[in-house]
Formats: C-alpha cells, structure tokens, sequence
C-alpha cells in the first residue's frame, strides 16, 4: 500500500504549476507572458496565489505572447 504525504491543513494545497512558478522565480522570472485559456488554468491559479511575485503580461494571441516574450528578452 502506497502512503501519500499529509500536509497541514493551514498549509495551502500545490501543484504542480505551484512548483513551476517557484522553479521560474528562482531562475529570476519576474515577467509572464501569456493568453489565458483552458490549457492553462492551472497556471493562471498559481499565478493569483502568487501573489505580486510576477507580473502577467496578457497579450491578444499565444503567438503575439511567444514574440513579445522574445522580444524583452
């Protein structure tokens, strides 16, 4: 039988987009680029319980997104 690890329950619950926004701040990602969707729900929660961490820059089209991306880079 397999044992999952508890938390507590003051502790909010994470995911996996939880980690990834923690991964991208740590390699000093301050600024996102993006087009809200289905596809990426679960990033977009992560980034509200991120509170100001990042700056979500909402572009018209995914594609506008990436070039704007590239481009502040």
């Amino acid at each position: 039988m397999i044992q999952r690890a508890t938390t507590p329950a003051t502790q909010p619950k994470r995911n996996v987009s939880d980690y990834v926004l923690e991964r991208l701040g740590e390699w000093g990602v301050r600024r996102i680029f993006g087009y809200p969707g289905d596809g990426i729900n679960g990033l977009m929660g992560a980034l509200r319980r991120a509170g100001d961490t990042f700056e979500f820059v909402q572009t018209a089209h995914e594609e506008i997104a990436a070039l704007a991306a590239s481009a502040y880079a």
